[in-house]
């Protein structure tokens, strides 16, 4: 493994965020749920800056990065904030809030000068090597009342950067995370003003009592709670556009409908393929799990700049013997009326059943367990490849080590236009089935 070699670590603060310092931003179901979990974590692939590039850096590029962070965060000072808490003595429950204290965001400055560009962009698995690329590793999101909300490490490497996020999850989901990396590209590329302005108030339907509680036994119980993480390992699959067209066109086509979309039947075919790889019996049940957003579902809708977690998970149940004689376009059926089913009504059931009866997500009760679940993160229509930070896009998207477990999905936009990138965490003997299977390899060696 390749040496990382720390060169120095401070913490950034907004340049200046006076309208929201010391304020406390109640927390929604949405953000909650996270606290125990892992934080999220993605990161961005550069060539070096070419030699004609270096006069948009008045400074190194590293003081650049550090000046354009920070009149970033004026425009979303939770980031630069933490958590706080409240004990409730009257009925033994706690509360949480984000507090904008301008604490700071934690910037590392770090080299790796025997790692190449393509040490991490042509290996088919994910190589260990891109773990340490990203700050704040290990921490779950609760810890965050000390802890930066956000981090960020700029690795330099033989022949160009990495640059790693880490994020608590309580902050935000995927749509708000690269609303700020966006934005931070805007400033870096010499933007006044970011194009999307965040709206920092969070959502909450009416009569609803805050902030709310959470029972304190159940918090305490799951904070040191330990599990054994079994082997794993990462492998990222590509997709082309022709490709997930051909997938799309035969799901529907075995239906009979036009309805099923590019999204449903790609992530049907990998259902269906890592079922059969991992060789369950036909009684089993096998699951996927959907993160479903809210902002264009509610009704009025949130506005796309809302800044916060805005969804929830959702289940598709079929045994595997069902799953796998039924044929593609009834998996992406299955995934199809499940979407389909989540409007306003749904959305505010789930929101408001989750407030009367709060249930935190675990690793150990999500993450880790039996190998019959497949779990879908992220989203291939996040802007990742528009993220110039002034010296040209991003070659390659990785994400880190936090939440990883078997049946660990996340997908990402791809370089071309109109195609996907699959990150697969699996058991070592899944993955070799997976890479052995002709169904499923076909589809992603195809152009």
């Amino acid at each position: 493994m390749e040496e990382i070699q720390i060169i120095s670590t401070c913490l950034v603060g907004a340049t200046s965020n006076e309208s929201f310092s010391h304020k406390n931003i109640e927390m929604t179901p949405w953000d909650l749920k996270f606290l125990l979990l892992g934080t999220s974590q993605r990161g961005l692939l550069f060539h070096k800056p070419k030699q004609e590039n270096n006069n948009i850096f008045k400074s190194s590029l590293i003081d650049h990065l550090k000046e354009s962070l920070s009149r970033t965060l004026h425009f979303f000072p939770p980031l630069a904030g933490r958590l706080s808490t409240i004990k409730n003595t009257n009925d033994n429950t706690i509360s949480f809030f984000i507090n904008c204290n301008n604490a700071g965001v934690e910037f590392t400055h770090a080299n790796a000068p025997k790692l190449t560009v393509a040490a991490i962009l042509d290996s088919t698995r994910a190589p260990l090597i891109v773990h340490p690329l990203f700050p704040l590793n290990n921490i779950r999101n609760f810890e965050c009342v000390t802890k930066p909300l956000f981090g960020v490490q700029i690795t330099e490497l033989t022949n160009g950067f990495f640059i790693g996020f880490t994020m608590s999850h309580c902050l935000c989901d995927g749509t708000s995370f690269w609303h700020f990396i966006n934005s931070w590209s805007e400033i870096s590329r010499g933007y006044e003003v970011i194009s999307k302005i965040p709206i920092l108030e969070r959502y909450f339907p009416e009569k609803m009592n805050l902030p709310i509680h959470l029972p304190l036994k159940m918090y305490d119980e799951k904070l040191f709670e330990k599990f054994e993480v079994p082997p794993l390992i990462e492998r990222i699959f590509h997709l082309s556009k022709k490709s997930i067209g051909r997938l799309k066109d035969k799901a529907n086509s075995e239906m009979g409908v036009i309805s099923i979309s590019s999204l449903q039947a790609y992530l049907a075919h990998l259902w269906r393929s890592i079922t059969r790889c991992r060789k369950l019996d036909d009684e089993k049940e096998v699951v996927i799990s959907v993160l479903i957003g809210a902002r264009s579902r509610l009704n009025p809708p949130l506005p796309e700049e809302y800044f916060g977690n805005a969804n929830h998970m959702k289940h598709v149940k079929t045994s595997a013997g069902e799953l796998l004689k039924n044929g593609l376009g009834w998996a992406a059926m299955q995934i199809n009326k499940m979407v389909v089913s989540q409007d306003s009504e749904e959305v505010m059931k789930c929101y408001k059943d989750w407030a009367g009866n709060p249930i935190i997500f675990t690793k150990g009760s999500v993450f880790v367990g039996d190998n019959t679940r497949l779990r879908i993160y992220n989203s291939p229509r996040f802007n990742i490849y528009g993220n110039d930070f002034g010296w040209g896009k991003p070659i390659g998207v990785r994400s880190g080590m936090a939440n990883k477990s078997d049946g660990l999905i996340t997908l990402f936009s791809g370089v071309e236009e109109g195609s996907v990138d699959i990150e697969v965490c699996l058991l070592p003997e899944t993955l070799q089935a997976l890479e052995n299977d002709k169904e499923f390899m076909e589809a992603v060696t195809k152009n």
